[in-house]
């Protein structure tokens, strides 16, 4: 797409080439995002010739490492490292596992985490305590709009011999930036490896992997990258693939092996890639990303969601009965919010009904928004009038939604 449409036109054809949009007001893409319409011909042909000359032949073979390939470089084009430098795996859970179990763990040996990482970087972790007895400890950042009280708080218990720091780029529950490029330089100078959830940042924000000074960043294809479920990715360091250990590995993850027990690893980040994947899906991955690249463009991308959620997150503030829980000044696309006299639940189904918008709950009883580059002013304006509208009143005061239409109030 031409940067020179004028902005209507532009959000128009972004919007027309992403179906889901017309659904409701798209506000979940933190969970899943609007698949493009190019992605989905191109996922579809492609299972249509599986299904009609199968999937067997050599050719079809190297088709596939030709489309991992392409998976991994589109992956790093996106992110600003080097194609050696990705791994696909199946899933962020999986990149997150990979990553926390590349460390040569002894029993009592020291993780470092926070009290509001998803469950698919909390998981590697619980299991690493409780199978071989590492000590985990989770700490407190408040909401992580205060950069300064992170680093202190981290600063506190990354001590020397610590082993691993597993953080979000963006928080899932608060939306706040953690600041991320300085924990791992305090995790380095302590001899910890540094391990980042990027599933609510890459694609959301701008995002320049070796900049960082991380060691692993853990890459969803599914959420702000537009790609299909079922597959991700994992930025793998130079200097983190080469002390990193294998835990899992297979037919991908070698360069050369024999039946006799020859065996050697690919020299860089593919050597953690270990069983199959998809073709659609791996297709579905590298088209999304090239679509968001080449027609619509990062730095539109990212300039209209640095624009537009901070506008979303404004009404929400302001609401005498409504709590924001991001931090302002360090937030990104997600915002996250409470209405006094509601649970999140009830909330949920009057605003959701009341307006056809897609977002979510969250288990702190808050509900979520996901703000990306594709809403329109008009339909955020629109949700938040109707979550004005539910905020005036309680679960017992609400007016059933025909007599508010009657009266000229219905949102």
């Amino acid at each position: 797409m031409t940067p020179f449409l004028p902005e209507g036109d532009r959000l128009a054809a972004v919007r027309e080439a992403l179906p889901a949009t017309a659904a409701g007001i798209y506000l979940n893409t933190g969970s899943v995002g609007p698949l493009p319409a190019e992605t989905h011909r191109a996922m579809a042909e492609l299972a249509e010739r599986e299904l009609a000359v199968g999937r067997a032949s050599l050719d079809d073979f190297v088709d596939l490492l030709e489309r991992m390939d392409e998976a991994r470089a589109a992956v790093a084009a996106i992110a600003r490292a080097a194609p050696a430098e990705i791994a696909l795996t199946h899933s962020t859970t999986d990149a997150l596992n990979v990553a926390s179990w590349s460390v040569d763990w002894r029993p009592g040996d020291r993780a470092v985490t926070t009290r509001f990482e998803h469950a698919g970087a909390l998981g590697p972790l619980y299991t690493l305590r409780d199978r071989l007895g590492i000590e985990l400890v989770m700490t407190d950042l408040g909401d992580g709009g205060d950069d300064e009280r992170t680093l202190a708080a981290l600063d506190a218990v990354i001590v020397p011999g610590t082993k691993l720091v597993s953080v979000s780029h963006v928080s899932w529950t608060t939306g706040a930036m953690l600041p991320v490029a300085r924990i791992a330089e305090l995790a380095r100078s302590r001899g910890a490896v540094t391990v980042v959830d990027g599933a609510q940042a890459i694609g959301a924000i701008p995002v320049e992997v070796g900049a960082l000074g991380v060691d692993f960043y853990a890459i969803p294809a599914q959420k702000w990258l537009l790609g299909p479920e079922g597959i991700a990715a994992l930025y793998c360091a130079p200097a983190a693939t080469e002390r990193a250990r294998q835990t899992f590995a297979g037919f991908f993850s070698y360069a050369s092996h024999d039946l006799v027990g020859a065996a050697t690893l690919h020299a860089a980040a593919r050597r953690f890639e270990t069983s199959g994947y998809s073709r659609p899906v791996v297709l579905g991955m590298a088209r999304s990303l090239a679509w968001l690249s080449m027609f619509v463009g990062l730095d539109w991308v990212h300039g209209r969601g640095r624009a537009l959620a901070p506008a979303s997150a404004h009404p929400q503030a302001a609401n005498p009965r409504g709590e924001l829980l991001n931090p302002p000044e360090r937030m990104a696309n997600l915002i996250s919010f409470r209405i006094a006299g509601w649970t999140s639940d009830d909330a949920f189904e009057e605003i959701s009904r009341r307006c056809f918008a897609i977002f979510r709950t969250l288990p702190t009883d808050a509900l979520r928004i996901s703000v990306g580059f594709y809403n329109t002013e008009e339909e955020l304006e629109r949700f938040a009038a109707t979550v004005e509208l539910v905020a005036g009143h309680t679960p017992a005061t609400l007016p059933p939604r025909r007599m508010l239409a009657m009266l000229g109030e219905e949102a």
